[in-house]
């Protein structure tokens, strides 16, 4: 599988690492009332979609950087690769 990198082009997915769903880039607020409950969740809660779905992946074997790649789950198709901090800011100004 090719992972299409933002900034270094076309890259080989050995090169990463598999890191999980991207919505971990939304991390609970500890001082919430709640934050017992949302933190459990946070960590053990995981969807696993069939389809397109949202990832994090790390380049480890590269420039370290943290990606959200867009791939669809039965055919390994991507069709989105972004920056983690740039899909992170456009979640933020979303909500």
């Amino acid at each position: 599988m090719i992972i299409n990198h933002p900034i270094l082009g076309p890259r080989d997915a050995q090169e990463f690492t598999y890191l999980g769903d991207a919505s971990l880039i939304e991390r609970p607020d500890p001082q919430a009332e709640n934050a017992d409950e949302t933190f459990h969740d946070y960590v053990y809660l995981r969807d696993n979609p069939a389809g397109e779905h949202q990832e994090l992946w790390y380049h480890e074997q590269g420039d370290r950087s943290w990606l959200v790649v867009t791939r669809n789950t039965l055919t390994h198709e991507i069709t989105d690769v972004q920056l983690a901090r740039d899909a992170a800011r456009a979640r933020g100004r979303s909500k």
